[in-house]
């Protein structure tokens, strides 16, 4: 357990990203994620919208919860009270520790730009913060505190997106976009600001630190002004693009149900 936590320092060499070793633990929890998305999902999808939310409650204190856990262990591994100043939610996969609350108990169009960001991001953040996760498993063990809670988090909001769109619950509104856009910029520029103040990288606004944000960062050789400003239009992107596709499968339904 203490080499599981890291107390000391971990003494295992880390089996590095992509090994089997990776590879297996990650692919086992995506599989149980998309597993329980789709059961849930499956068997609350005519439910009444109270009962579909109870999941999404349960969500949001399962990936507090763990967070939470973590980032007191961290302090405490490391007799740092500050430590959580390099933990805070402000990587766009954290931002779903206060997004899917929201989902959960907010009210109106609130609610509604919060499943739908949910729902944009989950997935996208849960094959990142795993499969992609460079950073995280070049420097842990597979089996270790900051990989396993890590592959949690970023399941529970992978899942909760499925979760979200199995059971119809976003609907990707146009009207609720600028709600949507607006909680995506207010991050960024508070993560901007925060890594200013302590020098740090929540999400990668500074420099790619391994991940694929490293091809945009050779490409603008490191400009300080062009590179966040691609990332923050990347984030934009994305968007526009599920927006789309969101809609034209919508789109695609209906005329097969007419047919």
């Amino acid at each position: 357990m203490k080499e599981f936590f890291g107390f000391g320092g971990y003494q295992r060499t880390p089996e590095g990203w992509f090994s089997w070793q990776h590879l297996t633990f990650v692919t086992s929890v995506m599989a149980v994620m998309v597993f329980l998305a789709v059961l849930l999902g499956m068997r609350n999808k005519q439910a009444p919208r109270n009962i579909k939310n109870n999941v999404i409650i349960w969500a949001a204190f399962l990936i507090d919860g763990f967070e939470l856990f973590k980032i007191v262990m961290m302090c405490i591994r490391g007799n740092d009270p500050m430590g959580w100043i390099t933990e805070l939610p402000l990587f766009l996969c954290s931002i779903q520790l206060i997004a899917i609350p929201m989902a959960a108990f907010s009210k109106g169009r609130m609610r509604d730009a919060s499943l739908d960001f949910v729902a944009i991001f989950g997935v996208l953040g849960a094959f990142f913060g795993t499969y992609m996760a460079a950073q995280n498993y070049g420097c842990y063990p597979v089996l270790s505190l900051d990989n396993v809670v890590s592959a949690i988090t970023h399941a529970i909001s992978g899942f909760t997106a499925l979760y979200i769109m199995i059971t119809g619950m976003c609907d990707m509104k146009i009207k609720n976009l600028p709600i949507t856009l607006g909680i995506l910029t207010g991050f960024c520029v508070v993560a901007y600001a925060v890594n200013i103040r302590i020098d740090y990288n929540y999400m990668f606004l500074m420099r790619g630190d391994g991940t694929p944000y490293d091809i945009l960062f050779d490409l603008v050789k490191g400009n300080p002004v062009l590179y966040p400003l691609g990332v923050a239009g990347l984030f934009y992107l994305y968007i526009a693009v599920f927006y789309w596709m969101f809609h034209q499968v919508k789109k695609a339904n209906k005329t097969a149900v007419s047919l």
